[in-house]
């Protein structure tokens, strides 16, 4: 199959992979593509004040075990991809890792996703839901410390299997 740049003078719904011919959404078949093993990491973080880190770091949150809450949250987001994103497709993950490490620079915590399949389609978006719904669980435990926190550079960090693999570049 041609990259899109290639395709770039095509017609839009020859570009458009979600588009049928008639312009409309649709899901992407990929009945005809091989199953393989596909690996996506994603990663973000939230920023926050030095006070905010040291009560989550000992437990001494509101609402209880900020972490642990928002580590289960990333990897029961990651299972419900499909329902939030409406042209993902349903899949039988393998495996969801989510990892939540403070760190006193920022301050604040890094969360990252690491989500394992062997299939058709590839685990990207889950991946980048696990980080984002454990982002936005660790505010919620954590807003009435800190409503000053932000949730920061949510990216894709590499993905592997398919046709194609991707891994950023060291910052």
């Amino acid at each position: 199959m041609q990259n899109f740049s290639d395709r770039i003078d095509a017609p839009l719904t020859e570009r458009l992979t979600h588009l049928n011919d008639r312009g409309e959404a649709m899901m992407v078949n990929v009945t005809d593509k091989a199953i393989t093993k596909r690996t996506a990491i994603a990663e973000g973080r939230v920023s926050m004040s030095d006070r905010t880190l040291a009560a989550i770091l000992v437990g001494d949150a509101p609402k209880g075990d900020v972490l642990g809450i928002a580590k289960i949250a990333g990897i029961m987001a990651a299972k419900q991809t499909a329902n939030l994103i409406p042209l993902c497709h349903p899949l039988p993950l393998s495996q969801v890792l989510v990892d939540l490490t403070p760190d006193r620079e920022l301050p604040g915590i890094i969360i990252r996703a690491t989500v394992t399949i062997e299939a058709k389609t590839g685990v990207e978006m889950e991946a980048l839901t696990a980080v984002s719904i454990a982002a936005l669980t660790l505010y919620d435990m954590a807003k009435a410390l800190d409503k000053s926190m932000q949730i920061e550079n949510i990216r894709l960090i590499s993905k592997t299997g398919g046709k194609s693999d991707f891994a950023r570049a060291a910052e």
